[in-house]
């Protein structure tokens, strides 16, 4: 009697497949975050123009941040539509706050 549990071999080949691609992805939006960091902390290092640095390094921190939420908390994944709506809600929220906060300071 054949087990049951078991998946069809063109079905695990796919998953492995699958697997193997998420993985790869998840490898090269690490090292790019390494990268992002080391230029970060190189610009820092070499005490680049501030009118240039700021910037940059809020650019940096927000892919950053995309790149952990799509790559490494799987927001990118099915199943995942109520959590990303809260944590990009949260994050829309935050950046009006500031927005509001600083449009009230400097005016």
């Amino acid at each position: 009697m054949a087990n049951s549990n078991s998946k069809p071999a063109h079905q695990a080949q796919y998953e492995r497949k699958q697997h193997r691609e998420e993985m790869k992805q998840q490898v090269i939006s690490f090292v790019l975050m390494i990268l992002f960091t080391l230029v970060a902390f190189a610009m820092v290092i070499f005490e680049v123009n501030s009118y240039f640095i700021i910037p940059t390094l809020i650019i940096l921190a927000v892919v950053q941040v995309a790149f952990q939420l799509y790559y490494f908390m799987h927001m990118k994944n099915k199943g995942h539509d109520m959590p990303a709506l809260m944590l990009y809600g949260g994050a829309a929220v935050a950046f009006l706050t500031i927005v509001t906060f600083t449009s009230i300071i400097w005016w």
